[in-house]
């Protein structure tokens, strides 16, 4: 048995060198920009108990619902709730910069997670995606599925430094206008740009074969649900700005910041499932985003301002109390106005 795990760490540690090789030149010592790096190329991982546990979460990331998800035919693997896959949001089987890239993800964890208030596992935030954006159930700990997904994202983050400064992770801002969000332009935004892939009625359209889509559903009962991080406004509207039409690019942006500002709030605007005790999220209430869609709030505002802005109001009010309160990451992650 040692000498069978002396042999998978000699194969990962070949591996990690011969990436970080490639990557070397534009990598300083603690700062990553994702956006010139050199992904890992699945199809060269070997067929070693490392590279097979890598080559599941492979495909549990990108075939998802034929995988884990409602219509497998083994009751006990169906964790997903709904048939979207984890790549339908991080893009390129999680390697495209600002489409919420994993890359370095695996050397950000442990981390202190305001939704839950506590310093959370990288399981802990895969079990989040699987309960919110997935709305399924929790991956159980020792399950050979939650070693795959996070052995995937440790062979995704090869070469890279833990805790690095990873430029190109997350989604990036856009220009926030100084207003509410107009779901009935951003209506005939998703009309003219948006319902050719996923449909005038939003819900997607199915994959040729099995389970899954070709495009997803953006809501509907098949979509994420209202805990998802995508169900905020400036997330979403970051995320489509410079993500979408399919094939956008970051740096060529296909909307404009009002286009994807008002786009967002009309996805946002439509029904999807609804996730249980969504109080119980952000105990410290000012480290709530400003725009997350559902109370409760400690600012004074609406309900209906927290989800469709304008959102300097709310932003100007809870670093207000923050800065009486002395508490730290107010209002954060906050996806709204800023550099790009």
């Amino acid at each position: 048995m040692k000498r069978s795990w002396l042999f998978l760490l000699a194969a990962m540690l070949c591996t990690t060198a011969s990436i970080a090789g490639l990557n070397r030149s534009i990598a300083g010592s603690n700062d990553i920009d994702l956006t010139q790096w050199t992904s890992p190329d699945i199809t060269t991982v070997a067929d070693d108990p490392f590279g097979t546990l890598v080559k599941y979460g492979h495909a549990l990331f990108t075939d998802t619902a034929n995988e884990i998800g409602p219509k497998v035919s083994d009751p006990a693997r169906r964790f997903a709730g709904n048939n979207l896959a984890c790549q339908n949001c991080h893009l390129q089987g999680g390697t495209q910069p600002y489409a919420m890239a994993l890359i370095g993800v695996w050397g950000q964890f442990p981390q202190y997670r305001a939704r839950e208030g506590a310093v959370d596992t990288l399981e802990d935030r895969i079990n989040g995606c699987m309960e919110r954006s997935m709305n399924g159930r929790a991956l159980p700990l020792e399950s050979r599925e939650m070693r795959a997904f996070s052995t995937y994202m440790r062979w995704l983050s090869t070469g890279v430094p833990d805790g690095a400064k990873l430029k190109g992770a997350g989604t990036l801002r856009i220009k926030e206008p100084a207003r509410a969000a107009d779901a009935a332009r951003g209506a005939e935004v998703f009309s003219q740009i948006c319902a050719a892939c996923h449909g005038a009625d939003g819900l997607g359209q199915r994959a040729q074969t099995g389970a899954g889509y070709q495009f997803p559903p953006l809501w509907g009962p098949d979509s994420y649900n209202n805990g998802a991080g995508m169900s905020r406004l400036l997330t979403a509207a970051a995320y489509a700005m410079h993500n979408m039409p399919i094939g956008t690019a970051f740096n060529a942006p296909v909307l404009t910041d009002e286009q994807a500002y008002d786009v967002a709030a009309y996805i946002i605007s439509q029904k999807r499932p609804e996730k249980a005790n969504l109080e119980k999220d952000f105990p410290i209430r000012l480290q709530k985003p400003i725009d997350t869609p559902y109370g409760p709030y400690v600012d004074g505002f609406s309900l209906e301002q927290h989800k469709y802005g304008p959102f300097g109001p709310i932003r100007s009010k809870v670093e207000e109390l923050a800065t009486a309160s002395r508490t730290a990451n107010a209002g954060e992650p906050d996806n709204g106005s800023g550099a790009r």
